[in-house]
């Protein structure tokens, strides 16, 4: 019995298997649709016994399969040596000294006389495969020589990652998205907090306006100083913050962290509008209920401002007394805070502080935006640079301006929680869209003292020129 007669059995060996493991396979499916209806017959070890069987089966096909892998190699390398016996011829005998040299050109290894329809050539190229130090990968690495030396122009042609427009996958680095800049809230991160009390949309503080009175008694027995106190009632409004984005379903459930990426910036929106509110508001925002110092320079220096800020400094003493300022803070335009820092000069000031070399104007503590505290000045007021301070104040629409503030008078209430998110499906659901909502509540006074916050403003803010 011959090699092919041999596959041939081994073929049917084979096919008798796959018929096997069918079965099982169809016994298996039907008795776990069974199991999923409720018929209690059926065990899981009955399931795993069907499943071994087919196991048992799977074993059988890799060791028929490698049979017949074998008996395709073996009849190919018997065909490679009947080939090769066909071509055999005996040795030419050696010439003679003085026998006369020939130049011709030698016989290609495949050509249309030797190999018409390109079996010997496809034979060789599915052998070398199998056998890469066979004679098969020889024959076929002289052809490829040989093409050199006849289309090695044509040969040296090369296609770009152009030619395969549906192969080469563009890479998107999804864990590198880049979030658009937002301002935060550094300021707000100063405000004294409180907890926003559950009801009500106002809150109210008692402010003493009318104070006791004492002074020297004269003559003895005479009636001693008296006025009655009285109050005044300040009452802060609560406000909302919110935003909202609606996606598609498609956006969120066959993108890569769009939804992610979204709350991310809502939440950051809604920070920095926060702040941004607690800074600008009409009527009660810090720009508003801060006492001005005007600084008014065609030419501005930071040492010609340096004087302000002990100004407002000043103004702040005088108001509070007693009631002492606490922290006391200049918060700022960044371009402000770069602007002093780019100042050089040979003057400083008269007076040092603990720390500090006279020499220098402040310290820069070398943190990044929202870092907190950016840097110290001479008179101890800590720095915070917020870039939610307006810059087209003025008549020139061009300055900002410096608040010197007491954070203990910095009065901040917001829920525990805020903000909150809303995930709503069923508004946008006819149209497969999803709503995302962030919102909180808040309310802040900067109000209980009159002038209790300083802000130093005017022509010597524009700008700056580095």
């Amino acid at each position: 019995m011959d090699l092919n007669a041999l596959k041939a059995r081994a073929q049917e060996r084979l096919t008798s298997l796959l018929a096997q493991r069918q079965a099982h396979t169809d016994e298996l499916t039907a008795m776990r649709a069974s199991v999923e209806s409720g018929d209690a017959t059926i065990t899981a070890d009955d399931i795993k016994g069907v499943a071994a069987k087919r196991a048992g089966v799977d074993t059988d096909i890799d060791a028929v399969r490698a049979e017949i892998a074998d008996f395709d190699r073996e009849i190919a390398r018997e065909a490679e040596i009947a080939e090769l016996a066909k071509r055999s011829v005996p040795a030419a005998p050696k010439p003679a000294y003085d026998e006369v040299a020939r130049v011709g050109a030698e016989a290609r290894t495949y050509s249309p006389g030797s190999d018409p329809k390109g079996q010997t050539f496809l034979r060789d190229v599915a052998l070398s495969a199998i056998s890469p130090f066979g004679q098969s990968r020889e024959r076929v690495e002289r052809h490829m020589r040989e093409e050199q030396v006849e289309r090695g122009d044509q040969l040296a042609r090369a296609a770009g990652t152009g030619a395969f427009a549906g192969l080469v996958v563009p890479q998107y680095l999804t864990d590198l998205v880049a979030p658009a800049a937002a301002s935060a809230r550094p300021f707000a991160n100063i405000c004294s907090k409180h907890s926003l009390p559950a009801d009500g949309t106002t809150v109210s503080i008692s402010r003493i306006t009318t104070a006791t009175s004492a002074a020297a008694q004269s003559p003895e027995n005479s009636a001693v100083s008296e006025t009655n106190i009285d109050d005044t009632l300040l009452t802060e409004t609560m406000f909302t913050v919110a935003g909202q984005q609606t996606l598609s379903r498609q956006a969120i459930e066959r993108g890569t962290g769009t939804e992610e990426v979204t709350l991310n910036d809502l939440f950051r929106r809604y920070h920095s509008a926060l702040d941004a509110k607690l800074l600008n508001d009409a009527t009660t925002g810090l720009t508003n209920v801060a006492q001005s110092v005007a600084y008014t320079d065609a030419s501005p220096t930071a040492a010609e401002l340096y004087p302000k800020v002990l100004n407002a400094q000043s103004n702040l003493e005088a108001v509070m007394l007693d009631q002492g300022v606490g922290d006391l803070y200049a918060v700022m335009h960044s371009r402000r805070w770069a602007w002093m820092q780019s100042q050089v000069g040979t003057s400083w000031p008269f007076i040092g502080q603990p720390g500090y070399a006279a020499q220098q104007g402040g310290a820069n503590y070398a943190t990044g935006y929202g870092d907190n505290v950016r840097g110290i000045l001479p008179n101890g007021i800590k720095v915070i640079v917020d870039n939610n301070i307006a810059t087209n104040l003025g008549g020139g629409t061009n300055e900002d301006e410096i608040y010197v503030v007491n954070s203990a008078e910095l009065h901040l209430w917001e829920d525990a929680s805020a903000p909150v998110f809303i995930r709503a499906e069923q508004p946008a659901a006819a149209s497969l869209g999803v709503l995302l909502v962030v919102y909180g509540y808040a309310a802040y006074s900067f109000r209980r003292y009159t002038n209790g916050h300083q802000k130093i403003a005017g022509t010597g803010l524009v700008t700056p020129t580095f």
